[in-house]
């Protein structure tokens, strides 16, 4: 297969995995498996990087309306309530550091964990299940509908998240980090969800705390390969112009995929539940686990 195809289906595995609830850490981990690609090359290393990079980019594109308007708001809000922690943009950035300094510190044993098979199987099944169980708790709230004010969930829209309910979500995407195959979007999203948050206001605020968190860290993670401070440095001087040339097709591919995912996720939360993507984790995760173990050889 020629790297350019490589990289089309790469990039495409990366834009409908990357804000799904279904992991594109396992889904790209298991594809380069799949496909043979040396994890020890220092290239395909930056090229997960910068596919991750595109499909983060989709986002402020997606949501610039909403960045617009939360930004003229800031910080009292549209109803004049809010404070500079309590603004969606506050309690974004709240999320965030909650979620980002344990990161920070765990960076080793994340590095350690990111490729081990096993651990993302489990996580897979695991995240599925808890998952399937915390959405069919919220469903009967979900069909009656905002006016219900005797069900689970008390917060229908984003901008009337709590603080409590931010940093409660910056928590629970820590184990996503250190875990993966957990999944950022199936933490927040069902941190959310337990924290009394309805589906469409987990999943827009999961979309928002994954700008500030992925950049951040793919950013990082790109600055350590490039500079030679990671393992398996590469370093701009030493890529071809075919390299560039493998890299820039996943980017775009992976931009224009997760532009598609993002839009078709928020329709599709707004009338159905989570519960296809629980299943589709267990199934994966499990067909991981019997790959790791030699069921499947």
């Amino acid at each position: 297969m020629s790297d350019y195809l490589l990289s089309v289906l790469l990039g495409i595995v990366e834009g409908l995995t990357e804000f799904l609830p279904v992991s594109s850490t396992a889904h790209l981990r298991i594809s380069e498996a799949l496909f043979h690609i040396d994890l020890a090359n220092g290239y395909w290393k930056v090229y997960s990087i910068v596919i991750q990079l595109g499909a983060i980019a989709c986002l402020p594109v997606y949501f610039w309306h909403r960045i617009r308007a939360f930004l003229s708001t800031f910080p009292k809000g549209e109803r004049g309530d809010r404070t500079p922690l309590t603004h969606p943009l506050g309690l974004t950035a709240v999320a965030f550091v909650i979620t980002a300094i344990p990161s920070f510190l765990l960076t080793k044993m994340i590095g350690k964990h990111l490729e081990n098979l096993s651990i993302i199987g489990w996580s897979l099944v695991i995240g599925g299940v808890l998952m399937w169980i915390v959405d069919a708790m919220n469903a009967k709230s979900e069909a009656a509908g905002p006016g219900n004010t005797g069900g689970r969930i008390h917060t229908w829209k984003m901008e009337d998240m709590s603080l409590g309910q931010a940093g409660w979500i910056g928590f629970c995407q820590i184990f996503s980090g250190v875990f993966p195959g957990t999944s950022r979007s199936m933490s927040t999203i069902a941190g959310g969800q337990i924290a009394g948050i309805s589906r469409s206001a987990a999943l827009e605020f999961s979309f928002f705390l994954s700008i500030p968190t992925m950049a951040a860290a793919t950013l990082y993670t790109l600055y350590k390969s490039v500079l030679g401070k990671g393992e398996n440095p590469i370093g701009v001087s030493q890529m071809t112009p075919h390299q560039w040339v493998v890299l820039a097709i996943g980017f775009v591919v992976s931009f224009i995929v997760a532009y598609g995912a993002v839009a078709w996720f928020l329709a599709w939360v707004r009338k159905h539940g989570f519960a296809p993507f629980a299943v589709y984790r267990i199934v994966m995760g499990a067909l991981v686990l019997a790959w790791t173990s030699g069921v499947l050889h």
